[in-house]
């Protein structure tokens, strides 16, 4: 019988849940099974079916084993490399590097980076390499940048209540997000709420997903259209009177004169906006205002648009309005951040040598940078190197056909550090193999609960993998870079992090596995004050102390500065999380790729017919940007007009190896910029014949 022992370990993945894991370990560095650790209160024994699957990601045929250097033509796949030893791929990095900045100063080279691993240490460590050597800046934008702007304008601070108080709601409320998707944690104490204390689950999203069919009511919002919706619903809380007065009046800044702007945000005119009935608009109000103990999940998706910002400061409101603050499960969470870890990151990322006049480049806007936009580039010069970890851009960034364009250059020198051979590592002069979360030490705080969390090493590294914070510290000796956190171990420097946050060392958390850092009740529901200066929730956000702040509303309202549909461009585009990947981490795993089957477009039956569209029929979408072809799934759960795209499939997956990311737009998002992938205006066509 096989001996099998378990390990702990943490979910590093860009996932809120960062789930406590237990391991199976069946000896010769292989796992089996993973499961959710029964023994830490949010995780509660779950775990999402693609990460329970890990060991068909970890032991995975195509893992990058040993250093490749180029030897084809850019993009030709495996066949266009040649293995080659560490100490020649980091020699070859080093004098590359030092050779451009030598030539055209050290702005020119872009370490880029993003959330592959979640990890602290081997996902930020590259700050501390880029800020000791002068190398440009990353403005990260791509996935949080709208909604934390949204949230802090009124609230002030980032943290919200306690996701486990979900138990104690009557009303829980789900605000573009499908965490049957995508944060599967949160459903089980949801779950319970409903069971136990009979709460009403509402899910507000402009397409059915799984988690909108399992509520007791799916508002089908228009993309982009959420801010008129909680308008409305606030135009409502005021004409029946709903509105926690006392509550108003010491905690927010102006609730007369909010009252006043919403006069004419009727639910008549928020319904011809976002194509929900009056009825639904106002019933659904009332119930929220009759509810003291409601409480508001905010999610990532209906952010992610030019308006986003502005629709999650209008969601916020809503709580601040009826006090549902006051009492437990009442409130809002939109993600627990930096202001309830309070980690010093110094030693992490090299804060202590940051230069505040290096320039700061848009990650989201990747292609028009690599392909000399002025007005990115600034006085800087043009970008001549790229070192990336933990992210694909070729796939996963705004207009990739332009991402690939820049890749392209001749000029330009790439480096990737990946665990497997993406399309973004196709285009790399050297890659380097990277180690997985089993494969190294890290720690991790999360977005979707209160837990900072050891993930410790558990397997040895697939052939010569090495681990983000190693391959940093190598080229830091040959490029000269000096700062204490280049001659520590991971261990170390996570120990030392910890003790310079005041928090418990390393042997607490090698013993304990995680610390709750869960805040008092006061705290965490605002009754001590909101995070502005002046203790308020502010109905009227001060969006001047953003980069574009421009034109924005006042107070919260619609903001119609989105992609609208037109005669040229007659549909709405979703690009949706889909259930069985996570971004592009799991589109290599066989039985997620089986589960998807291949990209559709999700096209209600009424547009199909208009169109002369029949089920599976091979179309072409496209804009202004680009085109690609897709077949059709006849899908009656979004409104005519809307179609929706699921999961950033491999661009070799769609019939013409263009991926989805080619219609959507590198337009920031307003006030401080922000990827918008589902805020994308394009046109149908039918390939058949008929």
């Amino acid at each position: 019988m096989e001996n099998v022992q378990t390990f702990h370990s943490v979910c590093p993945h860009d996932c809120p849940s960062t789930c406590a894991l237990d391991i199976e370990y069946k000896g010769n560095n292989r796992i089996g099974r993973i499961h959710g650790a029964r023994d830490q209160a949010y995780t509660a024994g779950i775990v999402c079916a693609k990460v329970a699957r890990y060991y068909e990601r970890q032991h995975h045929k195509d893992r990058l084993t040993m250093p490749m250097q180029r030897i084809g033509d850019k993009g030709c796949g495996i066949d266009g490399f040649k293995p080659i030893f560490w100490d020649q791929a980091l020699d070859n990095i080093s004098e590359k590097l030092i050779k451009i900045a030598a030539i055209y100063g050290p702005e020119a080279i872009w370490p880029y980076f993003y959330a592959g691993t979640m990890g602290l240490v081997q996902r930020d460590g590259i700050q501390r390499l880029r800020h000791v050597m002068g190398y440009s800046g990353q403005k990260s934008t791509i996935c949080t940048t709208l909604a934390d702007q949204g949230w802090m304008a009124g609230v002030g601070i980032k943290y919200g209540v306690d996701a486990r108080e979900i138990e104690h709601s009557d009303l829980i409320i789900m605000w573009g997000g499908n965490p049957v998707a995508t944060q599967v944690n949160l459903m089980t104490h949801i779950t319970k709420a409903r069971k136990e204390k009979g709460a009403k689950f509402i899910v507000i999203d402009p397409y059915r997903t799984a988690t909108a069919e399992s509520a007791d009511q799916h508002l089908m919002v228009k993309p982009g259209t959420d801010g008129a919706l909680a308008c409305a619903m606030m135009h409502v809380l005021f004409k029946e009177d709903y509105i926690d007065w006392d509550y108003v009046h010491t905690y927010t800044d102006d609730p007369e004169g909010l009252k006043q702007h919403l006069v004419t945000r009727t639910p008549e005119w928020a319904s011809s906006i976002t194509g929900l009935s009056t009825d639904e608009i106002t019933d659904f109000a009332k119930l929220y205002g009759q509810t003291k103990r409601s409480f508001i999940r905010i999610g990532y998706g209906f952010s992610r648009s030019r308006n986003g910002s502005v629709n999650v400061h209008a969601v916020t409101c809503l709580p601040a309005l009826t006090g549902a603050w006051r009492y437990e499960g009442g409130g809002a969470l939109y993600s627990q951040g930096r202001d309830l870890y309070k980690l010093d990151k110094t030693l992490i990322e090299g804060l202590d040598y940051l230069n505040p006049n290096v320039r700061m480049l848009d990650q989201s806007r990747i292609g028009p940078i690599l392909n000399g936009n002025k007005t990115d580039l600034g006085n800087g010069p043009p970008i001549k190197a790229l070192f990336i970890q933990n992210t694909n851009p070729i796939n996963v960034c705004p207009d990739s056909n332009q991402v690939y364009q820049g890749m392209s250059r001749k000029d330009l020198f790439i480096c990737v550090h990946e665990q497997f051979l993406t399309e973004t590592a196709s285009m790399a002069d050297i890659v380097l193999p990277a180690t997985t979360f089993l494969e190294h030490d890290d720690f991790y705080v999360a977005g979707g609960h209160t837990y900072l969390q050891l993930g410790p090493k558990i397997l040895e590294p697939l052939g010569q993998a090495r681990s983000n914070h190693w391959v940093i510290c190598e080229l830091a000796k040959r490029l000269g870079a000096k700062h204490p956190g280049f001659n520590l171990t991971e261990i170390e420097i996570i120990d030392q992090t910890l003790k310079m946050s005041g928090k418990p060392g390393i042997d607490y958390f090698q013993k304990n596995k995680w610390l709750d850092c869960a805040l008092d009740f006061k705290e965490a529901h605002f009754l001590n004050g909101y995070g502005h200066k002046d203790r308020k929730f502010h109905f009227k956000p001060n969006w001047s102390f953003t980069d574009h702040s421009g034109s924005l509303p006042l107070w919260p309202d619609y903001y119609e500065n989105i992609d609208q549909s037109n005669d040229i461009h007659p549909f709405r585009l979703v690009t949706a999380p889909a259930r069985q990947f996570l971004n592009t981490t799991f589109t290599q795993t066989p039985t997620s790729r089986k589960r998807e089957n291949r990209p559709t477009l999700l096209i209600h039956p009424q547009d199909c017919y208009h169109l002369n569209i029949k089920e599976g029929d091979l179309v072409t979408i496209g804009n202004k940007q680009g085109s690609l072809k897709i077949h059709v799934k006849f899908f009656d759960g979004v409104q005519p007009g809307v179609v929706v795209v699921e999961s950033i499939w491999p661009s070799k997956d769609f019939v013409e190896g263009k991926g989805i990311n080619v219609l959507t737009s590198v337009d920031p998002g307003f006030p401080a910029g922000g990827a918008v992938f589902h805020d994308t205006a394009i046109w149908i066509k039918s390939d058949t014949i008929r």
